[in-house]
């Protein structure tokens, strides 16, 4: 089944969800614990319990995490090492937000609730996002996705090319699937009937199924701006228009921002841009010295 009408797109990238993965089988050594049985015995009071033993619990973790997807740029992040600066008013909401998201973890699968992390570019909501879901896997063991909004509308229209073998179902299965999915830059696609109804497909059915979804967008959580009228298209209504920024309920429809209401709790994160900033502290300390500071260099060392 496709959903809505064919976009009909050319030129698009081929690669499903876990085409950037390889399987690579290495040989293991045995367990000196649970000599590859998977179990060990532990000592409660006076009686003896068989549990998983830790070789097992690390493996399915590390195997998670390889299963989330989590992109090369992002593999750095984690909760632990989130940076804000705790004497800084201005970055009160970062403070907050980093905190939701390690209470998130913890209330976590008591709490399904999701996350909707609203903020401008760089401020860390992506940062945020990967770092819950790394902490899930390690500490709770959870199957959790992360997933580029813009890459899964483009591997969803490939998948209408005949001669690309994945199909639609094939390529949203694993975001049905996830316990718990990372939805990143929702929104950052223009808005068609077409990316409507995906959109609305995707979320409805992680809402039915009782998913839990964290989202992060660049755009405002407000509601769908009202359109000119025919009458009324003069150059200074479509200036007016165009100089707006455009909200979370254009770029989605108004009916999915009121889902995504129901299905997570807003975040809002207001701040600097950390990217920007970590750029230009790092080309300062590596900006070409003057010309006057190598005059001086050059100058031979004089003797009193």
């Amino acid at each position: 089944m496709r959903i809505g009408a064919n976009p009909g797109p050319t030129g698009l990238r081929g690669a499903t969800l876990g085409s950037r993965f390889e399987l690579v089988t290495t040989p293991t050594e045995t367990c000196p614990i649970c000599g590859g049985t998977g179990w060990q015995t532990v000592e409660r009071g006076k009686e003896r319990e068989a549990v998983r033993c830790e070789c097992r619990v690390k493996d399915r973790g590390e195997r998670l995490l390889a299963a989330a997807h989590i992109p090369p740029r992002y593999q750095h992040c984690e909760l632990a090492n989130f940076q804000c600066d705790s004497d800084n008013k201005d970055q009160k909401s970062i403070r907050d937000a980093r905190f939701l998201a390690g209470r998130f973890v913890e209330e976590y699968p008591t709490d399904k609730t999701g996350l909707l992390f609203v903020g401008t570019v760089g401020v860390g909501k992506t940062h945020l996002s990967v770092g819950i879901i790394k902490d899930l896997i390690r500490e709770k063991g959870i199957h959790c996705l992360f997933c580029d909004y813009r890459e899964l509308l483009k591997s969803i229209q490939n998948s209408y090319n005949p001669s690309v073998p994945a199909t639609e179902m094939e390529i949203l299965r694993p975001v049905f699937d996830a316990e718990v999915l990372v939805l990143d830059e929702l929104g950052a696609v223009r808005s068609t009937e077409w990316v409507f109804d995906t959109v609305n497909y995707i979320l409805n059915s992680r809402y039915n199924d009782n998913k839990t979804t964290i989202i992060t967008t660049n755009f405002p959580d407000q509601p769908e701006q009202d359109k000119p009228e025919i009458d009324n298209l003069s150059s200074r209504s479509l200036a007016d228009r165009a100089a707006r920024r455009e909200t979370l309920g254009d770029r989605i429809g108004e009916r999915m921002r009121s889902r995504l209401h129901e299905m997570c709790k807003k975040v809002e994160i207001e701040g600097p841009d950390f990217r920007l900033h970590s750029k230009q502290a790092q080309f300062r300390r590596h900006e070409a010295p003057s010309r006057l500071t190598l005059r001086n260099k050059a100058k031979p060392a004089t003797t009193d």
